[in-house]
């Protein structure tokens, strides 16, 4: 009983030390839309975060896929949302030091979308030979190297079928640079793609889906090794805690595009590493 009370006494002064009160949590994602759109997504995850876990957490947007990447690596940030292809990257760059510990349950069947002008004549990946075509990021899994895979399954070389190949680095500007014109299809997530056209943010009558992929793996929410195993229990836990059924918990999953978030482990990444190394984009 003594020992106890003596527990409780140390934990109680921890918590209640300047060092607790001023621990901090630095929260980033892929740049997969603009950097407003990021603070509005994250906004009410990061006061949910503060609440839940007991220390001050702060959102940083960064300026690229592999600055994501980086951040997390060198433990300059302590979450990231990765795509499933840059959690890949941030493995590989940390010798295997990233832990991936929840995704939405969306992820376990993403898909990407190609979309063209309606009245340009591609009705199938077949159609895309001799045209212009934009990527997302290079970075980006359901942006580039899922659609550059399932390409090149259907004998399709983008460097050398495609008239020119771009790269908008984020989704929403792929969507635009097909309604400018500047291409004339695109591949990026599908999920972003339905939040445009049910926010009526894209004309589906002049720009629409022509080919969906088949399912695979995508994001995550990724944590270093070195992060205290009780925090990041205590994190996983305020994740999957989400649910609609409560109103802080249907804004925040609404805003990220879930419906919840599941348990998830980094052998469900396995085949895009090797879908990176047989694109090219894993040397």
């Amino acid at each position: 009983m003594l020992r106890t009370f003596f527990k409780s006494v140390v934990l109680f002064a921890f918590l209640a030390s300047p060092a607790a009160a001023q621990q901090l949590l630095k929260v980033t994602t892929i740049p997969e839309e603009a950097a407003t759109e990021q603070v509005r997504k994250f906004g009410p995850l990061t006061k949910y975060l503060e609440r839940s876990l007991g220390a001050k957490v702060e959102f940083t947007p960064v300026n690229d896929y592999p600055a994501a990447v980086e951040a997390l690596v060198n433990k300059q940030v302590d979450v990231v949302w990765f795509g499933g292809f840059t959690h890949v990257q941030a493995q590989l760059r940390s010798g295997g030091k990233i832990i991936p510990i929840a995704q939405r349950e969306e992820d376990a069947q993403f898909r990407s979308v190609f979309i063209a002008l309606t009245d340009s004549g591609i009705k199938s990946l077949a159609d895309l030979k001799g045209k212009q075509f934009s990527f997302g990021s290079q970075s980006s899994t359901s942006g580039s190297l899922m659609p550059r895979s399932f390409l090149l399954q259907a004998g399709i070389d983008p460097e050398k079928d495609f008239k020119r190949v771009a790269y908008s680095g984020a989704h929403d500007a792929t969507i635009a640079s097909v309604v400018g014109g500047r291409v004339d299809a695109a591949a990026l997530d599908i999920t972003v793609w339905r939040k445009f056209v049910e926010e009526k943010k894209v004309d589906t009558a002049k720009v629409n889906v022509f080919f969906t992929t088949p399912p695979y793996y995508n994001y995550n929410w990724s944590v270093h090794a070195d992060m205290p195993a009780a925090l990041r229990e205590r994190l996983t836990k305020a994740l999957l805690d989400l649910s609609m059924a409560t109103p802080e918990g249907k804004e925040i999953l609404t805003l990220n595009r879930a419906t919840k978030y599941i348990p998830t482990r980094a052998e469900n990444y396995k085949d895009l590493e090797a879908a990176g190394r047989s694109a090219g984009l894993i040397k």
